[in-house]
C-alpha cells in the first residue's frame, strides 16, 4: 500500500476542483477517487457515485469506523471572479468550487486512511466519498449503508476548523396549507385563507418548544414563504405557507411534528423526517482525544451526512464553514496538513470499546 502526503493530497484537490461534480452529476469525480484508491493499493467498491475502500479484510471481532466526506458540490454561482473549475493557488490560499466544501476533508480522510492502513488498528477501517449530499439525495450515504454493514462509529469531514462538532441539528421543512372559501372582494362573503394562515403563522414565530439544548440551543422555527390569491377582487380560498425547522439533539422530528399538528388549524406536509439531529457523548473516546489536544467540541447549525447516519458520529474537518457555498470559495493547503496531523494523532490506535 502506497500512503499518501500532504502535497499528494493538495494535487489530487486540484484534479476534484477541475472536474465539475454537482449533486447527482459526481461519476467523473467518483472515477478520480477510484483510480486513486487503486492506484495506492486498494481494491475500491463503488455504488453509483459513491466510491469506498477498506484498509484489510473485515475482522467481525473488531469495531469498524467509517471516514466520510463528499464528493459532490453545490454549482457555481455567477458572482464567482474566478474559473471555479481551475484550481488557483495564491499565498497559501487553493481556490475552487469544492475546496471548502469537502473536498480539503476528502482527500485528508483519504490520505488519513492510507496512513492508519499502514499498521494495524484496534477497529476495521473504511473510508468513503459520497454522493449527493448537498442534496441529501437517496443515491448518497443511504444507497450504500446496508453495503457498509455495521458500523460503529463514524467521522463525517466538513469544514469546521478541525473542532470537533459533537452536536448538529437536525432539518423538517413543512409544506403548511390553510383552507378558506374563495368570494368576491367586494361583499361580505368567502373565507380568507390568509387571515386564517396568519394565526398559524403567528404560531410558529413565537411559540417556543420547551427543551433547549447546551450545545445547539433552542428549536428554531421561522416561515420562510407564502403564496396565495389568484387576483385582486377574489377572496383566496386556500393559502400555502413553508416552514423550516431546525431540531435539536432534545427532539426527534417526529416528536416536532406532532407538536406542531397539535396546534396548528392548517394541513401540515413534511417533506420529509429522516434529517434528524446528532450528538455524541462527551465520553466518547474520540472527543476525549481531541479534548486533550485542545480541541473544542461544539454544536453546529449546519446539515451534514451525519443526519442519516444511524450510528455514533463526529463532525470534524479543514476549513471554514462561511466559506461554503459562496463565491471564490478557497481552502489554505496548510489547513490539509494540520487536518492530516489531527486526524491521525485522534484515530492512530483508537479504542473504541473504551
Amino acid at each position: 500500500m502506497r500512503t499518501m502526503t500532504h502535497t499528494d493530497a493538495v494535487e489530487l484537490l486540484k484534479r476534484l476542483i477541475a472536474t465539475p461534480s454537482p449533486s447527482r452529476e459526481e461519476s467523473a469525480a467518483a472515477d478520480l477517487v477510484e483510480a486513486e484508491f487503486a492506484r495506492r493499493g486498494f481494491a475500491p467498491r463503488r455504488k453509483g457515485n459513491n466510491v469506498w475502500a477498506e484498509a484489510a479484510e473485515r475482522d467481525p471481532r473488531k469495531p469498524t469506523l467509517l471516514l466520510d466526506a463528499h464528493i459532490d458540490t453545490v454549482k457555481p454561482t455567477s458572482a464567482w471572479t474566478r474559473d471555479p473549475f481551475v484550481a488557483t493557488e495564491e499565498d497559501g490560499r487553493l481556490y475552487g468550487l469544492g475546496s471548502n466544501d469537502t473536498g480539503g476533508s476528502v482527500v485528508s480522510l483519504m490520505a488519513v486512511f492510507t496512513r492508519l492502513a499502514a499498521t494495524e488498528q484496534p477497529y476495521n477501517l473504511i473510508c468513503l466519498a459520497s454522493a449527493e449530499e448537498e442534496v441529501t439525495g437517496a443515491g448518497g450515504v443511504r444507497a450504500v449503508l446496508e453495503d457498509l454493514g455495521r458500523i460503529d462509529f463514524a467521522v463525517v469531514g466538513e469544514p469546521t476548523g478541525m473542532r470537533p462538532a459533537v452536536a448538529e441539528k437536525g432539518l423538517l421543512v413543512l409544506d403548511c396549507t390553510a383552507h378558506g372559501r374563495a368570494g368576491h372582494a367586494a361583499r361580505d362573503e368567502g373565507e380568507n385563507a390568509i387571515y386564517k394562515a396568519l394565526k398559524d403563522i403567528e404560531w410558529f414565530r413565537s411559540y417556543r418548544l420547551d427543551r433547549v439544548s447546551q450545545l445547539l440551543g433552542p428549536v428554531k422555527m421561522t416561515v420562510t414563504g407564502i403564496q396565495a390569491g389568484t387576483q385582486h377582487n377574489v377572496i383566496p380560498a386556500e393559502c400555502r405557507f413553508t416552514v423550516d425547522i431546525r431540531v435539536n439533539e432534545c427532539y426527534t422530528n417526529a416528536e416536532i411534528l406532532d407538536e406542531v399538528r397539535g396546534h396548528v388549524s392548517c394541513d401540515i406536509a413534511p417533506r420529509s423526517t429522516h434529517l434528524n439531529s446528532s450528538a455524541i457523548p462527551a465520553s466518547h473516546p474520540a472527543v476525549r482525544r481531541l479534548e486533550a489536544m485542545g480541541r473544542e467540541p461544539f454544536g453546529s447549525p449546519t446539515l451534514s451526512n451525519q443526519a442519516v447516519m444511524p450510528f455514533a458520529t463526529l463532525k470534524i474537518g479543514p476549513g471554514d464553514s462561511a466559506r461554503s457555498h459562496t463565491a471564490d470559495e478557497y481552502i489554505l493547503t496548510d489547513e490539509i496538513a494540520e487536518a492530516i496531523e489531527i486526524y491521525c494523532a485522534m484515530l492512530d490506535g483508537l479504542d473504541l470499546t473504551e
